[in-house]
């Protein structure tokens, strides 16, 4: 029961209250009281001495009857009058059920009337103002009784049900290490112990699923590994075979086995770094690299030899040098799989939104570029570009590749340029 509904019931019960004793003070009941005996004596008594009575106008007099009363003339002129709340004619003495006697004086003549009060009025109000308290104190009673009774249930029952729905909402959200606070007292509490069991092994369940996951992770990981040797092998095997070949047929079939032993060496090394950086294995360790080093990078990873002469800013950057060296054989194997073109390489020195200094390297291909609206599509994992249809390739590098640059304090974008595709990597100077 929600507290406005409670407050909704209480304002109905007082209301209830409020109409009935209201009901019960204002009934009104028409019954005249009967003193016939002392009515007579005192319209008799009147009548002996009315000569005296009718000198009289309007006056007030001590009254020693059990009973209010006024007395009137033939002419309806008020004579006597015991009380100022009480009927001094005959029509008003009529609508208050008043008792209306003839007055006859010595001769038996009537010369006025008696009009003796009706009071079980009053009598009457006093009772039901009597009975309109003892009902409203009855009420109010009940009323404060089913306030209490309310707030045990909301205490025992609907408090307890709130919060085995909050916990059932928290374990919907996956949120499995916060246990069931409650009394066991209340009338949830059979199901209290069983509640916080099931969240016990809700949790247990999903460490050992997690568990299970990463033993996958990791077993594809080091078969992704193991496959890298005799991949190497076949391809050292593959070179000697060239040198000894007897003919150009020979020399391509050979070329053909290296070529498809780069792209298994590729494919692997990408679903490698992938799994090992789901498990948060893989490693940066920042170091000074000088563009010396990047340079050199640069050489050995344009194996085809596509780009001219460049130079390298002389600087000193915060970088990992294995993680360079992999993010940028990345560039130059995605520009020979999708553009294969001469290619161009820039460096320049530039300041960052914070004051810091960055050395940008820029690598461009003329291979056409990407649309404009995959150029961050396809640092997304598993994402390709539209123009990578046909060709094999996992969409894992660039992810990886932003992965480490970010990583090392730098930045890797794309734009289209110069009718190709530009990758700008910003290191960080020191």
């Amino acid at each position: 029961m929600k507290l406005r509904t409670y407050l909704i019931y209480a304002v109905i019960f007082l209301a209830v209250i409020v109409a009935v004793a209201f009901h019960i003070a204002n009934f009104e009941v028409r019954e005249v009281t009967a003193y016939p005996t002392e009515i007579n004596r005192l319209s008799i008594a009147i009548g002996k001495n009315w000569e005296e009575t009718k000198q009289l106008s309007s006056a007030k007099i001590e009254n020693d009857q059990p009973f209010e009363y006024s007395v009137i003339d033939n002419e309806g002129n008020l004579l006597i009058y015991t009380n100022d709340r009480i009927s001094t004619s005959v029509s008003s003495a009529t609508t208050n059920y008043d008792v209306i006697r003839d007055i006859t004086n010595e001769n038996g003549d009537v010369v006025g009337k008696l009009l003796v009060h009706n009071d079980y009025k009053e009598k009457q109000t006093a009772r039901n103002h009597k009975t309109a308290t003892i009902v409203a104190e009855i009420l109010f009673a009940m009323l404060v009784v089913s306030s209490l009774y309310f707030l045990y249930l909301k205490k025992r029952v609907v408090d307890p049900f709130n919060k085995m729905q909050d916990f059932a909402a928290e374990v919907a959200a996956g949120n499995l290490d916060a246990p069931l606070k409650m009394d066991r007292g209340n009338v949830f509490g059979a199901f209290t112990g069983a509640f916080d069991i099931m969240r016990d092994e809700l949790r247990a369940s999903k460490l050992r699923e997690a568990e299970a996951v990463n033993a996958r992770k990791e077993l594809v990981a080091q078969l992704s590994h193991d496959i890298k040797t005799p991949v190497t092998s076949i391809k050292a095997m593959a070179d000697v075979m060239e040198l000894s070949a007897k003919n150009e047929e020979e020399k391509n079939t050979i070329r053909n086995i290296n070529a498809k032993a780069d792209q298994i060496d590729s494919l692997v090394s990408n679903l490698f770094h992938a799994t090992l950086e789901e498990l948060e294995h893989l490693e940066v360790k920042l170091g000074e690299v000088t563009s010396i080093d990047i340079a050199h990078f640069i050489s050995e990873a344009d194996y085809k030899k596509k780009c001219g002469a460049f130079t390298i800013e002389d600087a000193v950057v915060q970088a990992d040098p294995l993680r360079l060296n992999q993010v940028i054989n990345n560039i130059f194997s995605n520009s020979y799989k999708y553009a294969d073109t001469k290619m161009t390489v820039r460096s320049s020195v530039e300041k960052g939104i914070d004051n810091a200094r960055f050395l940008l390297i820029e690598i461009a291909d003329q291979g056409g570029g990407v649309p404009e609206e995959e150029l961050e599509m396809i640092f997304g994992k598993f994402k390709r570009g539209s123009n990578a249809s046909g060709k094999d390739g996992t969409g894992l590098g660039l992810y990886i590749s932003r992965y480490l640059m970010e990583k090392m304090g730098g930045e890797i974008t794309c734009s289209n340029k110069d009718g190709g595709l530009c990758v700008a990597l910003r290191l960080r100077l020191l």
